[in-house]
């Protein structure tokens, strides 16, 4: 298939596209790279540097793409509560003109990398497809948006289409890894007080209503995920915006991923409990069971000592690179 990934520089889209490319698929990415990186897209796809909203339509426009996979956003949390302009420009907008650019060009095929903050804060988890969606910030809303967006094209023009919602991705496949330079996810971070870029990991709060006391979190393995993203592409069905959640069905809590993190590493990385963080809620846990049943979805790098040691060998690759640059 010929096909388009947009933030294909990006961890989860450079994945996603090295994945595609080894299937043997036809793979053009556009990205700015604002937060992606250039040594992670694979040499075998075709580059386009710019942004979605100005370069969708003339790419897409030169015919014969039979998808487009859409990773392209703003995704940090925080930021978003402080500059929401942004991120309805850069989210919602800019999804939009590649939706109209895709309308266009008679490309009926599309998966949204969506996020399970479009929940908010559950009543009960783990988190099903038919809870009601309460996001809790801008960035959740952008994303929510954007599934209602869909939908509509959708049933008026034929688009067949999915969005996956996923909580927190982590470790690493091959050369492609987590690689920010504003961090924000707990793996990466704890990661880099091993490595010696950080004194110590700050745990927010020891007194939550989980087993040891600190928030107990979904993750999935990048690889995993990019798995999911192939299968929505070749199952989808014109006229149809399916809704899928991604995740472990379990949880590991902070210190439990703290723990694994000293296994894996070998160093002794300080923790120290600070207040909690406004807005946290104990357990944050999707349930995967639905793809699994539709789409026949099969994660197999579930447990955190493998996505954790991923990530370490990842990092240290980081490491290493930056020590023989500093050396040259």
């Amino acid at each position: 298939m010929k096909l388009l990934v947009t933030g294909g520089a990006g961890y989860v889209g450079s994945v996603c596209a090295a994945v595609l490319v080894e299937q043997g698929h036809d793979v053009t990415i556009i990205d700015n790279f604002s937060t992606g990186n250039r040594d992670a897209v694979p040499g075998e796809a075709r580059i386009i540097e710019g942004d979605v909203a100005d370069k969708a339509a003339e790419i897409l426009g030169e015919g014969g793409f039979e998808g487009v996979i859409h990773f392209a956003a703003r995704s940090l949390v925080g930021e978003s509560v402080d500059k929401p302009d942004e991120y309805w420009q850069h989210n919602v907008v800019t999804t939009l003109k590649l939706l109209n650019a895709m309308r266009e060009s008679g490309v009926k095929n599309l998966v949204f990398s969506s996020t399970a903050a479009t929940y908010g804060e559950p009543d009960q988890v783990p988190i099903t497809e038919d809870m009601p969606t309460q996001p809790t910030n801008p960035y959740g809303a952008t994303k929510l948006a954007i599934d209602y967006m869909i939908t509509s094209f959708a049933h008026a023009y034929g688009l067949g289409a999915t969005s996956l919602r996923y909580f927190n991705v982590a470790g690493a496949y091959g050369n492609i890894g987590e690689n920010r330079e504003v961090e924000t996810h707990l793996i990466p971070i704890v990661l880099q007080v091993a490595l010696g870029h950080r004194d110590k990991i700050f745990m927010f709060g020891d007194d939550w209503d989980t087993e040891d006391g600190t928030p107990v979190r979904d993750y999935i393995h990048v690889r995993d995920l990019a798995d999911a993203h192939v299968l929505a592409l070749k199952s989808n069905e014109s006229g149809n915006h399916r809704i899928y959640n991604l995740g472990s069905g379990d949880g590991y809590s902070v210190k439990q991923v703290i723990d694994m993190c000293r296994k894996v590493t070998g160093h002794d990385i300080p923790a120290e409990v600070a207040p909690r963080r406004a807005g946290d809620p104990a357990t944050l846990i999707a349930s995967s069971e639905k793809i699994k049943r539709e789409l026949g979805w099969n994660p197999t790098r579930t447990d955190l000592e493998t996505i954790v040691s991923d990530a370490w060998n990842f990092t240290r690759q980081l490491g290493d690179k930056a020590h023989s640059a500093k050396r040259s």
